[in-house]
């Protein structure tokens, strides 16, 4: 962990002047903002582990950089205490707020499917329904015009027949059209939260591997 302090000390201190960037407080310890650009300057607060601070100027004959925070305060920090990116451990707890995030939607898309499912199911057997419904009136229609011996009753009957089977036509249409709408809406919202749940997957991943990288070499510098 010395190590890695002395090396941010080294790149940090070459810089003189950053305005209008930001920067994190190390995720080592807290760190004190003073004053002044000495440990003789009074504390003006303690700053958290994931601190994002605006670089106001940096000093690299004392190694203090004066700061502000996002509340507004100003002050001196020292400057190998900062770093250009969020700590690991903030990074790793928005990984997983983000990964449980995409876990409570993949469920949530998962019921959402399953009522899908049964809608569909239930179009499909209404759908079978008007079929049935339909081939029977076909066979009646065709009934009808072999037993029938009145030419006016047969032709009603037989317009009747024709407006009943166009009507379950179209109905059936509808339903073919509204079952294949829900194949693809469900299909969809599969692919969007298995790409989500991958991406958080993989980011919380390599994450998690610097943090262990990070604690084993400062094992090893102890």
């Amino acid at each position: 962990m010395k190590y890695l302090i002395s090396i941010s000390a080294v790149i940090f201190l070459s810089i003189n002047i950053a305005h209008a960037k930001t920067r994190y407080v190390t995720d080592i310890f807290q760190v004190t903002l003073r004053s002044g650009k000495s440990t003789q300057n009074e504390i003006v607060r303690m700053l958290p582990s994931g601190t994002a601070l605006e670089v106001m100027e940096s000093d690299k004959k004392t190694g203090y950089t004066r700061v502000r925070t996002p509340s507004g305060k100003e002050g001196w920090v020292l400057t190998r205490y900062l770093m250009d990116l969020p700590s690991a451990r903030a990074r790793l707890s928005r990984a997983e707020t983000k990964l449980a995030q995409a876990e409570q939607q993949l469920s949530k898309i998962k019921q959402e499917s399953n009522v899908l499912g049964k809608q569909q199911n239930t179009l499909e057997s209404e759908r079978k329904k008007l079929s049935d419904q339909n081939r029977k009136l076909s066979r009646e229609l065709a009934r009808i015009k072999q037993i029938s011996a009145n030419a006016i009753q047969m032709s009603s009957e037989n317009q009747r027949l024709k407006k009943q089977m166009a009507e379950n036509d179209r109905e059936i249409q509808f339903l073919q059209q509204e079952n294949a709408s829900l194949q693809d809406r469900s299909s969809r919202d599969w692919f969007i939260v298995g790409a989500l749940v991958v991406v958080a997957s993989m980011i919380f991943g390599i994450l998690l591997t610097r943090i262990r990288w990070k604690k084993k070499s400062s094992w090893g510098d102890l």
